[in-house]
């Protein structure tokens, strides 16, 4: 069963989430989709991906947040976890969930906002499931053009702003990843996601970067990666997955030979399937019985 709820109404926008309402009283796994920020949508995840959570005893919700650039990103996280406070203090009203038992799994960019709402300390989830995500967006693989994107036609300011509009949106088309095409040629994806200076707004910036914060207060996490990634380096799971060894955090490295990002599009592929069960796994072990 999905029903679809309003949780928050800007100026612009009205966010909604689409709730799987499945096992009575049983954990909740959000999910927050991916898209750099700039394309995607809460509908990216697919029905397949929830029978299979289904099966496992969860009930799944999916959530809407604004996008960059019209949004920039401390908004955009104003978004999430407003969706998440929401979860936890009014969903009870209409359902049965175990809103104690919360994980919040993200793909890509939602990885991102995943881990950064960890190191919330109001807000955090029982466990986090990062699906090919980055913890670092400091690091030189975004603040540098990447030499994967630089091979495709080259896609100048003006062209890239054909594909954004003035106005808040939660539904990106996949034509707005020409932008973030712009953005990863040209390295100034950070910039132009946040509307914040690389330099002058340092010290803003990494409050927003998850690495910058990480303790051993910080929920259990499970990193899934494709070894081949072309988009998000594969060392970037590799790295915060270290970084949350080193503080005594619970924390897995699933790591997907040959595979490059996106790699669920093949769920029904033998190793994205063992790959989901070891993230069952590690739930249940996070689960209060």
């Amino acid at each position: 069963m999905k029903e679809t709820k309003l949780y928050k109404k800007t100026e612009d926008c009205s966010l909604r989430m689409d709730i799987y309402y499945q096992v009575q009283g049983a954990p909740v796994i959000v999910y927050i989709h991916g898209g750099a920020l700039i394309f995607g949508s809460r509908r990216d995840l697919t029905e397949t991906q929830v029978e299979f959570f289904k099966t496992a005893g969860f009930n799944v919700i999916s959530i809407d947040y604004r996008l960059a650039p019209e949004t920039k990103l401390v908004e955009i996280i104003k978004d999430v976890r407003d969706a998440i406070v929401w979860i936890k203090t009014r969903i009870s009203e209409w359902y049965d969930m175990d809103t104690e038992s919360l994980f919040l799994m993200g793909s890509s960019a939602g990885g991102f906002l995943s881990l950064l709402l960890g190191t919330m300390s109001d807000i955090k989830p029982a466990g986090i499931i990062s699906l090919y995500g980055y913890g670092d967006i400091l690091g030189e693989w975004y603040s540098r053009p990447s030499q994967f994107y630089l091979k495709k036609k080259l896609v100048d300011f003006n062209t890239a702003q054909q594909f954004v509009g003035k106005y808040g949106t939660t539904d990106g088309s996949a034509d707005r990843f020409m932008y973030y095409l712009y953005c990863r040629q040209q390295g100034n994806w950070v910039e132009k996601i946040s509307g914040l200076n690389r330099f002058e707004d340092m010290d803003t910036l990494k409050k927003l970067n998850p690495i910058d914060h990480i303790d051993s207060s910080f929920p259990p996490t499970i990193f899934v990666h494709g070894d081949n990634d072309t988009d998000v380096p594969y060392e970037q799971s590799v790295l915060m997955h270290q970084r949350l060894k080193s503080e005594g955090v619970k924390t897995e490295l699933v790591t997907i030979a040959g595979a490059d990002h996106g790699f669920d599009k093949a769920f029904a592929s033998k190793e994205v399937q063992d790959a989901y069960n070891q993230v069952v796994v590690f739930i249940n072990s996070l689960i209060k019985i």
